[in-house]
């Protein structure tokens, strides 16, 4: 079962060739100690494919990785610092790829211009975890009968007066 408890981590780091290796692998360690082993593969193929696109385009390598687990949901925001990178250009591929891969995904500018490329997962339910919440069980002891050997009109019909019930008694 995951845990509820929220989660976040940053790194800033320069792209290279050789860095989206050792950054995938410590993204993936981050995801295993936060015990969400389902999500490494997913999270890290998309991360590798945007800092291989940022790599192959941007002429600023300086790039910032962020994580934040909220207790349903992965997200995953790569921020690069190079005003002349357009995304629905120069990223149009790998958006396409993260968007076949991911439950949802967008692209927005930052404050300093900067460009901010998220994508998120939702965390599965394991396989000990109940998909649909099941019903209560009744708190009752005892079942309480309604009253269906009356008809209809006897149920219907005004009270006896409390003097004529109290007669009908003796």
């Amino acid at each position: 079962m995951k845990t509820a408890v929220p989660c976040y981590y940053h790194l800033d780091v320069e792209v290279s060739p050789e860095r989206v290796g050792q950054v995938s692998r410590i993204l993936a360690a981050h995801l295993r100690y936060w015990d969400l082993d389902n999500l490494v593969a997913p999270v890290c193929r998309g991360a590798e494919l945007l800092l291989r696109a940022i790599d192959q385009h941007a002429t600023d390598k300086h790039t910032s990785i962020e994580m934040w687990w909220n207790g349903q949901h992965l997200i995953t925001a790569v921020g690069e610092d190079d005003r002349d990178l357009r995304p629905d250009q120069d990223l149009r591929p790998c958006l396409a790829d993260i968007a076949a891969m991911s439950d949802g995904w967008g692209c927005c500018a930052s404050d300093t211009g900067s460009t901010i490329i998220w994508f998120s997962q939702r965390a599965r339910a394991g396989r000990h975890a109940p998909l649909v919440p099941t019903a209560p069980a009744p708190s009752l002891r005892q079942v309480l009968q309604v009253p269906r050997e009356l008809p209809v009109a006897a149920l219907a019909a005004p009270a006896p007066a409390a003097d004529d019930a109290l007669e009908g008694s003796r």
